[in-house]
């Protein structure tokens, strides 16, 4: 009995295979027969002075196929209906048997139109077969629809964006047309004193100040918004505005920016200079500041100078300074032995945080004093060799 059911149950998909299943809905429409005119919107509503297309198809169900002549009866004076198919117009349709045709019955209603109408599309079949030869109807009751007022809606995907003052904040926001007809959208952005904003495409970098936008279309738009370098930390408002005509819409955009390091270097007293000698190592005092709204941490110094020259530093980084406080650090600074007394530019930098700061030292170099001393060896020197043969050839 076991093997008997499960050879059932392994004939039968194949049975049903071979026999054939109707698909759902087939018992129902075989009781269906004819031709129908279709449409999904029977009655519509028509701004005067507009064009409109309505969708239509001619269905046919279990009739032999037959060109069928297509019409409009009941335009009113001044009005213009014209039947589509493919995108141009047409006097005729032959719909296959089970199979349908699509159309667009196109209406152009003047701008002085006081009163709706009903107009009725008819087919008219040629033949004398079952169901040919007949006339089939569908109205289509066209009201007249006042202008829409202009509407627009602003929608932000992200209306809160975080970062530093060097941070360009970009707001993806999306402006909506749900007016009845086409806009051109101006955009503004009230945004605090000192900050940059801009209006670009999602995908494009073109700098826009106004965007065309269908009817019940939408756009995507990007808002850059730059803050000054020396803001301070805080959250400021932006409010985004889209405008056309009488339309308004605003959305309301938080930027805030989180503290950032800004760091400075001077000499003592403000002093940028400094005096070495050649070959000698001198000490020279630097002063970092730290003006920015956040702590610096773990500072790193570095320098440059002339080539030969060394600029070291006692301790070549700065644990932490808080807002507003500044250290003070001492630079090394080494001249050639061959430096001829002059002025040399050194540099000194820091950095922390991806905060960079550096300033040039002016070093003003002196030659050695035992430099000086042999110097003056060899002009006494000179001197006295130039006096004595004055004494011993002057009384010649």
């Amino acid at each position: 009995m076991r093997t008997n059911a499960v050879a059932m149950m392994i004939a039968l998909p194949l049975i049903t295979a071979l026999v054939g299943v109707p698909p759902v809905g087939a018992a129902e429409r075989a009781d269906v027969k004819g031709l129908y005119l279709l449409t999904d919107y029977p009655s519509v509503s028509v701004r005067p002075g507009t064009t409109s297309t309505i969708a239509m198809r001619v269905q046919n169900y279990g009739l032999a196929p037959e060109n069928f002549a297509l019409s409009v009866e009941g335009v009113p004076s001044g009005w213009t209906a014209t039947l589509l198919g493919g995108g141009q117009p047409v006097g005729a349709a032959l719909p296959a048997t089970d199979q349908s045709v699509s159309l667009q019955l196109r209406l152009e209603v003047p701008a002085n139109a006081t009163a709706p109408a009903t107009l009725t599309v008819k087919a008219h079949g040629q033949g004398t077969a079952e169901g040919q030869g007949q006339n089939y109807s569908l109205p289509v009751t066209v009201a007249l629809a006042k202008e829409l007022p202009a509407k627009l809606r602003v929608t932000p995907s992200l209306p809160s964006l975080r970062g530093t003052p060097k941070s360009s904040f970009d707001y993806t926001v999306s402006v909506k047309n749900d007016s009845g007809r086409n806009l051109t959208v101006n955009l503004a952005a009230t945004a605090p004193r000192n900050f940059e904003t801009s209006f670009t495409e999602s995908y494009g970098s073109q700098e826009l100040t106004s965007v065309p936008i269908d009817a019940g279309a939408s756009k995507d738009l990007k808002l850059k918004v730059r803050p000054p370098s020396s803001v301070d930390a805080g959250s400021f408002p932006i409010a985004m505005t889209a405008s056309s005509g009488d339309a308004t819409a605003t959305a309301n955009l938080a930027l805030e920016v989180v503290g950032q390091p800004r760091l400075t270097i001077a000499g003592a007293d403000g002093l940028v200079s400094a005096k070495a000698s050649a070959g000698q190592q001198s000490t020279v005092p630097v002063v970092i500041t730290n003006d920015g709204s956040a702590a610096a941490d773990n500072i790193e110094l570095s320098g440059s100078a002339p080539s030969g020259w060394k600029v070291e530093f006692k301790s070549n980084t700065v644990d932490r300074i808080a807002p507003g406080q500044n250290a003070e650090v001492t630079a090394l600074i080494t001249p050639t032995d061959k430096s001829i007394a002059g002025d040399y530019m050194a540099t000194i930098r820091a950095a922390s945080r991806g905060e960079n700061a550096s300033t040039q030292f002016r070093v003003t170099v002196a030659t050695s004093t035992t430099w000086g001393m042999v110097g003056f060896g060899f002009i006494a020197l000179a001197l006295l060799i130039l006096f004595g043969a004055v004494l011993r050839f002057g009384r010649r």
